[in-house]
C-alpha cells in the first residue's frame, strides 16, 4: 500500500481492504468539461479494462488453437476437453433456441462468454497482493495511482457492460425474427392483451422486464465475485498478522487452512457463475425468438 494511503504506520485492516477495493483510474478529461458535467464519465477503471481485454484474447486464442489442431482421429486431451465444452454449450443452446440458423452464431457466442467469464473469475484465485505489489513499484513511476484490482467481474461496470451487450443481442434478434413492426406491436400488445387501453401498461411492463433482466444478469455475477474477493482479502489479513507468538502462529495456520478451503470451494463458484451467465444469455436470446 502506498505511503499516501497509510502514512508512516502499517495499514489497519480497514485501510488494507479499502485500498484493495480501489480501481486503477486516471482522469484524461478537460477540466472545463468536468466542471460543467453533472455525471463524471471521465474516470475509467483501467485495471478492469486491461485484464478483460487480456483474458479475452487468451480465451479466443485457446479456442482458436483447439479449432486449428482439431483432427478427425483420436483427439488429444486438449481437443477432447474443448469438444466436451463445445458440445455442452451446443446441447444447452438446442434446448432453448430452436432456430438452427441462429444457433450458428449464438452457440459460439455462448461458448466464448463462458470461457471469457471463467477466466476473469479465475483471477480471484491469484494471491491477493501478488499483482498489486508488482504494480506498487511500477504504477506510480508511470504517473498512475497506486491501485490495482485484478478481478474484472468484481467490477459492476464490467458485469453490467456484459449484460447490456446481451440486451443489444436480444434487441437484434427481436427485430431480425419478428421484424421491427412485429416487435413494436409485441411491446404494446403483451402481456395483458392487444387492446388500445392496455398499450401503455403493456409497454411499461415490457420495459420493466428488460430492465430487470439486464440489471439482475449483471448484478448476480458481480455480487458473487465481489463477495469472494472480500473473503480472500479477509483471509490475507490473517496471514498478515503472523508473529512469533501463540496468536500469531494460530493466525498463520488459520490463514493456510482457510485459504486452501475457500480456494477449493471458490473453484466451484467461479465455474458456476460463468455457467449461469452463459445460460441466461442463451435463455434471453431464446426468448427473443419467441412470439407472444
Amino acid at each position: 500500500m502506498s505511503a499516501e494511503n497509510t502514512g508512516t504506520h502499517a495499514p489497519s485492516a480497514g485501510e488494507y481492504i479499502q485500498h484493495h477495493l480501489q480501481h486503477l483510474q486516471k482522469d484524461f478529461s478537460f477540466q472545463s468539461v468536468k466542471q460543467t458535467s453533472i455525471v463524471d464519465f471521465s474516470l475509467f477503471n483501467f485495471d478492469s479494462v486491461l485484464f478483460s481485454v487480456i483474458l479475452g484474447v487468451i480465451g479466443c486464442f485457446v479456442l482458436w488453437s483447439a479449432a486449428r489442431k482439431a483432427t478427425s482421429g483420436v483427439p488429444g486431451r486438449f481437443q477432447a476437453a474443448v469438444e466436451i465444452l463445445s458440445e455442452m454449450v451446443e446441447n444447452q443452446a438446442k434446448g432453448v433456441i430452436h432456430n438452427a440458423k441462429s444457433r450458428k452464431l449464438i452457440s459460439p457466442l455462448a461458448l466464448t462468454v463462458f470461457v471469457w467469464i471463467f477466466l476473469m473469475n479465475a483471477m480471484d484465485m491469484l494471491p491477493v497482493d501478488l499483482i498489486p505489489q508488482i504494480w506498487h513499484a511500477a504504477g506510480p513511476a508511470m504517473g498512475f495511482k497506486d491501485y490495482m484490482r485484478v478481478v474484472p467481474t468484481a467490477d459492476l461496470s464490467t458485469t453490467l457492460g456484459l449484460s447490456c451487450s446481451v440486451l443489444l443481442i436480444c434487441v437484434f434478434y427481436n427485430i431480425k425474427i419478428k421484424g421491427l413492426g412485429g416487435w413494436a406491436h409485441e411491446l404494446i400488445a403483451a402481456p395483458f392483451g392487444d387492446h388500445w387501453a392496455l398499450y401503455p401498461v403493456n409497454f411499461l411492463m415490457q420495459m420493466i422486464e428488460y430492465l430487470a433482466k439486464t440489471v439482475s444478469h449483471g448484478m448476480r455475477l458481480f455480487g458473487n465475485m465481489f463477495a469472494g474477493e472480500l473473503v480472500f482479502m479477509l483471509i490475507a489479513l490473517m496471514g498478515g498478522g503472523w508473529a512469533l507468538s501463540a496468536t500469531g502462529v494460530g493466525l498463520a495456520i488459520g490463514h493456510v487452512i482457510a485459504g486452501t478451503v475457500w480456494t477449493l470451494f471458490h473453484i466451484l463458484v467461479i465455474t458456476l457463475q460463468a455457467f449461469i451467465f452463459m445460460m441466461l444469455t442463451l435463455i434471453y436470446t431464446g426468448q427473443a425468438h419467441d412470439a407472444h
